[in-house]
Parts: structure tokens; C-alpha cells; sequence
């Protein structure tokens, strides 16, 4: 399979007032196309710095990031908005939903962005949250849902526009166990059907349902071995 990831040295360095704090200190990282894996580490690791660049939500210090073969580490922002936009979905822990809108029509945003019909974003938007087991609460707001639906409403928008990759942060910290357990199955379920899965984690349950665990420490990458 064909990379869709590979970083090279890559640097990620903060300025907390005189102080400089290294929080990627040369990370070389390859995930190819189809792959399911889980970054783990613990907080101050840098795995969040490292989620947040991989999205194009960040820019690294040095190094480069290559996103399915397009150089995009020196990119300005409105060019890494495009990528983003294109390229990646987001499933956060918080979730991330607009509360004044109804679940369609949070699904419908990265479509409305996208310049689809209107036609055509409210048939794609009932397709995905009918995949995800949400036919019947599309008139429903964020706040009338449990945080397992919630999350699936999550889930659905990040996937309506068919991203390359699926980038999940802590997708089950806000849940408990059965609700995770639901969530996990999902992302199983997108892996199993193509989709390349990414998920940032300090859960080793979490983190066994992915194909390969990717560790990080002190802003460098101790291994990258197969779960399980």
C-alpha cells in the first residue's frame, strides 16, 4: 500500500515567554493507506502536537510532512485549511457540535463547505447518519442526545466527505464503557470498509483495537509495533 503519512524530522518547538519547549524533537513517522493505528503516550508526550500537525492544524517548526504525497509542512494556512477540508476528518472527545443546530444540519456543514447542493448535502447527510444508527434524530439537537449519540453524530460529519483519513483524539474519554465499546466498533467497522484510522490515545484498550500502536516520549518515537 501506498504511504499516505511520512514525516521526516520533524520539529515542533513552542515559545512559553523566554523559554523555548521542544514538544517534537525529530519524529520520523510512516502510516500508509488503509492502516489503523493508534498513537499513545503520556500527557506531555507530544502527542497531541504531533495529532494536531498530521491534521494540518499546526505547522511544524522543522522537518517535513508529506500528506498523501503533497508536501504540506511549509504550506500557509489558507492552504492548509483546503487540505484539511479535502483531506482529513476530525472526531474530537468534546465532540465539537454546533448546539443551535440539529444533527442534519451539523452533518451537512463540511458539505456546505465543500460548495455542495443543498439537494445533495441533506441526501449525503441522512445517508452517513442512517450508517451510524441515527435515522431517527435528525431533528434532534446535540444537547436532546446521549454522549454516545452525540459522538456518532461526530463521526458522521467527519466522515460525509469521504476524507483519506479518519483523525480521532480521545474519541472515548467522555463515554462510559458500553458507549466506547459502540464508538470503537465504528471506527473498526471504517477501517474494515478502506478508510485509513488514526487514533490519539493514553487508553491500551483503545489502542489494541488498532492494527499497529505508534508510541510516543518526550517528543520522540520510542517504537511502532503491531497491537495485540
Amino acid at each position: 500500500m501506498a504511504e499516505i503519512i511520512a514525516t521526516k524530522n520533524l520539529i515542533k518547538d513552542y515559545n512559553l515567554g523566554k523559554v523555548k519547549v521542544r514538544a517534537l524533537n525529530g519524529v520520523d513517522l510512516t502510516i500508509e493507506a488503509g492502516e489503523f493505528v493508534a498513537i499513545m503516550g503520556p500527557s506531555g508526550s507530544g502527542k497531541s502536537t504531533l495529532m494536531h500537525i498530521i491534521g494540518c492544524l499546526d505547522s511544524p517548526t522543522g522537518g517535513e510532512y508529506h500528506l498523501d504525497g503533497v508536501l504540506v509542512s511549509q504550506m500557509a494556512k489558507d492552504d492548509l485549511a483546503s487540505i484539511r477540508n479535502s483531506k482529513i476528518g476530525f472526531v474530537f472527545q468534546s465532540f465539537n457540535l454546533l448546539p443551535h443546530l440539529n444533527i442534519l444540519k451539523n452533518v451537512e456543514l463540511p458539505l456546505m463547505y465543500a460548495g455542495e447542493s443543498l439537494r445533495e448535502r441533506s441526501r449525503k447527510a441522512r445517508e452517513i447518519l442512517a450508517s451510524v444508527g441515527l435515522s431517527d434524530r435528525l431533528r434532534h439537537k446535540p444537547s436532546e442526545l446521549s454522549g454516545g449519540q452525540r459522538q456518532r453524530v461526530a463521526i458522521a460529519r467527519a466522515i460525509v466527505n469521504n476524507p483519506a483519513i479518519l483523525l480521532a483524539d480521545e474519541p472515548t474519554g467522555n463515554l462510559d464503557s458500553q458507549a466506547g465499546g459502540d464508538i470503537l466498533e465504528i471506527f473498526t467497522q471504517l477501517h474494515s470498509q478502506g478508510n485509513t484510522v488514526i487514533i490519539v490515545t493514553h487508553d491500551k484498550a483503545v489502542a489494541q483495537r488498532a492494527g499497529r500502536i505508534i508510541r510516543i516520549m518526550d517528543g520522540r518515537i520510542e517504537d511502532g509495533h503491531l497491537a495485540g
